[in-house]
């Protein structure tokens, strides 16, 4: 009886592994089709060796293209004068620092400020997330009556603040609260590091926002009693802002200096009388262009909650074909005036170079494949974005006048890339380019009527609108 059994059991696991080798049960794997590929890879000895070599080594150093290591050049024919270096450390305000270095090199040509003059990032980043804060619970409160479950609900609790933004951030920031220099309000080691108190603040913002939602649910609640109950949820942001950034000044006495470092005057100011004085900008005078082939060009686009003050503006752009917005590009950079930038910043680059080129690395080669999507695929399938802003400052033209490479002003230090700066070659940057704010005066005026159109509305959740960090 026990032989019996035994036979049985070895019968019955005899089927179940031929059943494992021939089934494919709604296109799964079946133990036939794995050995398959097992025997695949095995047919060829090379592959031993490129295992050995891959499962120990950096991939981008083994794909380098020695072919294309010749070929980067740092000499650029045209530049803007760019200062000292900016350094985000480890957070994601690259979009504030490029904003504000493009308002920095203005201000410090304007009234021969020492070089190292910098407006305070830490004060314009306080008020960028007291202000998201609100922007959050008010708008949980403007969806009071939508469900759970519903999408716009679902993104806000997903994404209740952030320190990553865009453009217009800066603009609103800046006109709403001014600005001061660095000296007024330095970073801190929480300005310098936004990880662990941006999840703490997250996590605050998500328990409020369901209490917010508990109370507008209930029918006795008036909006005034909302209200005040949303201004007692920010004094604890705020609280919280103070400890990890310090409190921003109301008034403050600064000394200027020349760009020899000798003293021109000491005076007082408040933040909006420094702003006036020395940034000055009509901001309704920079527009936002972008490059978005799964789009239709020559149309305006709005996103959704995409903005960083509650009673500010979502940010627009018009899509473009590159080659129009490469000329606008050339046109402010010839008449030295930085832009506003942004791209998918790791995509290819070197970074002990600091060069970008879509030839850097050969990964077809190393494994044997292609990777052969463009630019319109990549964005559809989630394979590329924009991912990092940065200061465009100098672009290098042909004979004919036609641009070869590109330089931007990063804000990663002075000993990242190429002494703080990363050079691009044109092919890389029709790939990887995106979004590019440029001044009025730089634009064809047949391109700037376009703006006038009723904006195409976007949700806050579509990939490609990922705050730059």
């Amino acid at each position: 009886m026990k032989k019996l059994s035994l036979l049985i059991v070895c019968a019955v696991a005899f089927v179940m592994a031929v059943q494992a080798q021939t089934i494919t049960k709604d296109g799964g794997l079946s133990m036939q089709q794995i050995n398959m590929l097992r025997g695949s890879y095995q047919s060829n000895p090379a592959n031993k060796a490129l295992r050995n070599a891959i499962n120990s080594n950096d991939i981008s150093k083994l794909a380098v293209n020695y072919d294309n290591n010749t070929a980067f050049s740092a000499d650029i024919s045209n530049t803007v004068p760019s200062k000292a270096i900016t350094n985000q450390e480890s957070s994601g305000r690259c979009w504030m620092f490029t904003g504000m270095n493009v308002l920095r090199n203005k201000a410090i040509r304007k009234y021969d400020l020492p070089a190292d003059f910098q407006f305070s990032q830490c004060y314009t980043f306080f008020y960028d997330q007291l202000e998201k804060a609100n922007l959050f619970l008010q708008s949980i409160l403007d969806t009071r009556a939508k469900s759970m479950e519903d999408e716009t609900v679902q993104w806000l609790f997903k994404n209740p603040i952030g320190d990553g933004g865009q453009f217009t951030g800066v603009a609103n920031l800046m006109i709403k609260y001014g600005a001061v220099p660095k000296e007024a309000m330095p970073e801190t080691y929480n300005s310098n590091h936004t990880s662990q108190i941006s999840g703490l603040i997250k996590l605050r913002l998500r328990e409020d926002g369901l209490r917010l939602r508990e109370m507008a649910n209930n029918k006795g609640t008036t909006e005034a009693k909302l209200q005040a109950a949303k201004m007692e949820m920010l004094e604890t942001i705020y609280r919280m802002l103070v400890y990890a950034y310090g409190e921003p000044p109301t008034e403050f006495t600064w000394t200027q200096r020349n760009s020899k470092g000798e003293v021109v005057s000491t005076e007082k100011y408040t933040p909006m009388s420094f702003f006036n004085k020395f940034v000055n900008e009509d901001f309704a005078n920079y527009y936002m262009v972008m490059n978005d082939p799964t789009r239709e060009y020559y149309k305006v686009y709005e996103i959704q909650y995409d903005r960083h003050v509650y009673d500010g503006q979502n940010w627009k752009f018009l899509n473009l074909p590159m080659p129009e917005i490469s000329r606008m590009a050339i046109a402010s950079i010839k008449d030295s005036t930085m832009m506003y930038f942004s791209c998918d910043v790791l995509k290819f680059l070197d970074r002990d170079k600091g060069y970008m080129d879509i030839n850097n690395y050969d990964y077809g080669a190393l494994f044997g494949t292609t990777f052969g999507m463009n630019k319109k695929e990549r964005i559809s399938t989630y394979a590329s974005g924009s991912s990092h802003a940065m200061t465009l400052c100098g672009v290098d033209l042909d004979a004919n006048g036609n641009p070869t490479k590109w330089m931007v002003e990063n804000s990663w230090g002075s000993n990242r890339g190429h002494n703080g700066f990363l050079i691009m070659t044109d092919e890389w940057f029709n790939e990887y380019m995106f979004r590019l704010v440029v001044e009025s005066k730089y634009i064809p005026s047949a391109t700037l009527k376009l703006f006038d159109q009723k904006p195409i509305q976007l949700p806050a959740w579509d990939p490609l609108f990922a705050p730059e960090e």
